[in-house]
C-alpha cells in the first residue's frame, strides 16, 4: 500500500521511476536515455539537413543507428528488444526500399536468418544444458585442483585454463563471467582481510572474470558475439572464415594474458601471497561433486561430434567431410541435443537458461551492420574517417583507429553494439587506404574487446564489479596499462602474424588465403 501511495503521489513520472527502480535500473538514466533516443531519431529523420553524399536511405539508417546506440548505452530498453526493433524501424522508415508496396521482410530480418545466429543459438543451448548438469562447475574446480591452486598466481592461471575450456561451450563472455563468479568468490573468500590479501582479491577477480574471459573470447569464434558479426561481414563480401581458420588467426592473442598477468600481479603486489588451505578446499569442493554423470559424458560426446563437424566443413585444413555452413551444423546440433531421453531436463529449464535477449541483440546488430552497408552509410562514414588517417603508414593508421576506438568506447557498455557500428565502417575504410579489409577490421575491432578503463564498458566487468572486491579507481589504474598492452600487441604481434598467414594488413591486393 505504501508503494502504491508513493507512486500515486508522484504522478506518472513517479510511477514510471518506481517501476524502473524495481527492475534494478537507474530511473534517471533510463528515462533520459529513452527520451533522448527518440528525440535524436526524430531530429536526424526530419530536422537535420542531410549531408552531401549521404543518401536518404543512409540518413534513415543513421537515425536508427543513433537510436539503437543510445538505447543500448542507457539500457532504456532490454538489449534484445532494441535488437529486434532495428528491423522494425528499417521497415517503418523505408531505410531499405520497399518492393511494389511490400516491406522487404527477408532483407530487414536477414540478421536473424544468417548462419552465425543459429551457430550462436546452438552454443547458448549447450551452455544452458551444461549449467543444468553443473558440468561448468566441475570443469572449473577440476582445473583448479589439477594446477594445485594454492597461491594467487596459480589461481589466476588456473582460471585462465578454465576460461579457455569454457569458451568452447559458453558463447558469451558475460555468461562465462556469471558462471565463474560464485567459484571465484569462493576462492577469494579463503583469503583474509589484510591489505595484501585484499589487493590479491582484486587481482584474482579482475584477471579471472574480465581479462581472462575477454582474451579467451577472441580466440574461439563462438565465444564472443562480436566475432560472429565480423565473420558475417566477411562472408557477405565473399571472404568466408571457417571455425579452425578463425582459431588459427586469433590464437596468439592468448599470449596477451601473460603480459596482463605480469602487470596486474605487479600492480597489486601479489607475489608470494598464499591462500591458506586453498588447494585442500578446492579439492574437497571438487570431490564433493562425485563422479561424472552419464548426462555429462553424453553432452561432452555430442559437443565433440558437432565440434568435429565444425572443423571438417568446406575448406577444412584437416579433412573436408561436408560443405554445410556452420549455422546448418548448429541446427543439426540442436536437433541432436533434444533427442528424447538424452538429458533429464524439461524444455522450460533449458529455455530459462538460454540467453534469448543476447540472441535477439546479435540478430539486430547483424541486421544493422548490413543496413549500414546497403544504404551507403558505412561508406559515407568511412569517407569521413579517411581524412583522419590519409597519408599515414599502416601502423600509424592502426594506432590512430585503435586509440579512437577506446575513446569512443568510454561511454558504451556493449561490445556487440560497438562492433555492430564500428566493423562495417572499418571494413569500408580499408580499401580507401590501400589496406587489407579483413586484417584491418580484425585488428581494430579486436582492440575494442579490451576496453578496460571503466567497469561499465564491458558486461563481464560489470559482473566482476558486482563482487564488491575492487573500486572503479582500482579498475582504471590497472586497466589503462592493459589497454596500451592490447594496442601494442595488435600492432607488433597480431599484424605480423596475420601477414604470415596471408593477410598482410599493408597489402589490400593479397589473395584470400582461406
Amino acid at each position: 500500500m505504501a508503494t502504491s501511495a508513493t507512486q500515486t503521489n508522484g504522478g506518472l513520472l513517479g510511477y514510471l521511476a518506481s517501476n524502473i527502480e524495481h527492475t534494478g535500473r537507474n530511473p534517471t538514466r533510463v528515462l533520459i536515455g529513452f527520451v533522448l533516443g527518440w528525440v535524436m531519431f526524430a531530429l536526424i529523420m526530419w530536422v537535420f539537413p542531410r549531408p552531401e553524399g549521404l543518401t536518404a536511405e543512409g540518413m534513415a539508417v543513421l537515425a536508427i543507428v543513433v537510436w539503437a546506440s543510445i538505447m543500448w548505452v542507457s539500457e532504456a530498453l532490454p538489449v534484445g528488444i532494441t535488437g529486434i526493433s532495428v528491423p522494425t524501424l528499417l521497415i517503418l522508415t523505408h531505410a531499405i526500399p520497399w518492393d511494389k508496396g511490400k516491406p522487404p521482410m527477408g532483407t530487414v530480418f536477414s540478421g536473424f536468418t544468417g548462419h552465425v545466429v543459429w551457430l550462436c543459438l546452438f552454443a547458448f543451448m549447450v551452455g544452458a544444458i551444461m549449467q543444468l548438469l553443473k558440468l561448468d562447475r566441475r570443469i572449473a574446480l577440476g582445473i583448479l585442483d589439477k594446477v594445485k591452486a594454492s597461491n594467487v598466481g596459480r589461481v589466476i592461471w588456473g582460471f585462465f585454463g578454465v576460461n579457455i575450456l569454457l569458451a568452447f561451450f559458453i558463447p558469451a563472455a558475460n555468461a562465462r563471467a556469471a558462471t565463474l563468479l560464485p567459484i571465484v568468490k569462493g576462492v577469494t573468500n579463503l583469503l583474509g582481510d589484510s591489505d595484501e590479501e585484499n589487493e590479491a582479491k582484486k587481482a584474482i577477480v579482475i584477471q579471472s572474470l574480465v581479462y581472462g574471459t575477454m582474451i579467451c573470447g577472441v580466440f574461439i569464434m563462438t565465444a564472443h558475439l562480436p566475432n560472429l558479426i565480423m565473420v558475417d561481414i566477411f562472408s557477405k563480401a565473399g571472404k568466408t572464415i571457417g571455425y579452425l581458420d578463425w582459431a588459427l588467426l586469433q590464437f596468439p592473442y592468448l599470449g596477451m594474458f601473460v603480459l596482463t598477468q605480469w602487470w596486474v600481479r605487479y600492480h597489486f603486489r601479489t607475489k608470494g601471497i598464499e591462500i591458506a588451505g586453498g588447494h585442500a578446499k578446492i579439492q574437497k569442493m571438487h570431490k564433493d561433486l562425485g563422479p561424472m554423470s552419464r548426462g555429462e559424458w553424453t553432452l561432452l560426446l555430442v559437443f565433440a561430434i558437432i565440434a568435429l563437424l565444425f572443423a571438417m566443413g568446406k575448406g577444412s585444413p584437416i579433412y573436408q567431410l561436408h560443405k554445410f555452413q556452420l549455422g546448418i551444423i548448429g541446427l543439426i546440433g540442436m536437433l541432436v541435443l533434444f533427442t528424447p531421453g538424452l538429458f533429464p531436463f524439461k524444455w522450460k529449464e533449458v529455455q530459462d537458461r538460454t540467453i534469448w535477449g543476447t540472441f535477439l541483440l546479435l540478430g539486430g546488430a547483424i541486421t544493422m551492420t548490413a543496413a549500414m552497408g546497403k544504404s551507403g552509410l558505412a561508406a559515407f562514414l568511412a569517407d569521413m574517417a579517411h581524412g583522419w588517417v590519409t597519408g599515414q603508414s599502416w601502423w600509424m593508421v592502426l594506432l590512430i583507429l585503435m586509440l579512437a576506438t577506446h575513446v569512443i568506447r568510454i561511454g558504451m557498455l556493449s561490445n556487440v553494439a560497438a562492433i555492430a557500428m564500428l566493423a562495417p565502417i572499418v571494413f569500408a575504410l580499408a580499401p580507401k587506404l590501400g589496406l587489407n579489409d579483413v586484417a584491418l577490421t580484425l585488428l581494430v575491432c579486436d582492440t575494442d574487446t579490451y576496453a578496460y578503463l571503466l567497469p561499465t564498458q564491458i558486461t563481464a566487468a560489470v559482473i566482476a564489479y558486482g563482487s564488491e572486491t575492487f573500486s572503479t579507481e582500482d579498475y582504471a589504474k590497472a586497466g589503462w596499462v592493459c589497454i596500451l598492452i592490447a594496442i601494442a600487441y595488435g600492432i607488433l604481434i597480431m599484424a605480423p602474424w596475420y601477414a604470415v598467414l596471408g593477410l598482410p594488413v599493408w597489402n589490400a591486393s593479397a589473395p584470400w588465403p582461406f
